[in-house]
């Protein structure tokens, strides 16, 4: 049988909140929009690269997004000295193997999961160091919605190019 990545519905949030509920409200949506343009795809079809020469595909998208989460929650902040997802510049998307597209999904999903317990422990004045710049949670969240915003767009004209689908 063939895996097709599942229905998402987008996440409505809250537009009127504390800045911490905003900041997270905004990061699950991006989430959701990703995962939304992912929907109803086989993993043939997402590892399609259909901006040639471009080797973006949404299943790479997938795969570097859950490389991004790690390396700045998991890796960075949390220090928890865990193996780096995809490492190599553009492994992420060079090497998206249809074949997998349903554990990186998985992958993407556990990323995810496991960056909101660590973002639920966390002040958002809370700092940490890295190549000698220090960093707040709250960089940490605009960070993250700024690279979901910009590769949102690009899922769009995939999705668009896979199958006509467009809209969020």
């Amino acid at each position: 049988m063939t895996w097709t990545a599942p229905q998402v519905e987008i996440f409505s949030g809250s537009t009127a909140a504390d800045e911490r509920t905003m900041l997270a409200g905004y990061l699950a949506w991006h989430r959701s929009v990703l995962l939304h343009k992912c929907a109803g795809l086989t993993g043939e079809e997402l590892a399609r690269r259909t901006v040639p020469p471009s080797s973006l595909s949404l299943l790479g998208l997938v795969r570097h997004m859950a490389k991004v989460e790690r390396i700045w929650l998991r890796e960075r902040f949390a220090a928890e000295g865990v193996e780096r997802l995809h490492p190599g510049k553009d492994v992420d998307f060079d090497d998206a193997d249809p074949a997998d597209a349903a554990a990186d999904y998985e992958r993407l999903l556990e990323e995810q999961r496991l960056a909101d317990k660590i973002f639920a422990s966390a002040a958002l004045d809370d700092t940490f160091t890295h190549d000698g710049q220090v960093f707040s949670v709250r960089f940490l969240y605009l960070h993250l919605i700024q690279e979901y915003a910009r590769h949102n767009g690009h899922a769009d004209l995939l999705r668009e190019r896979t199958d006509g689908a467009t809209g969020a």
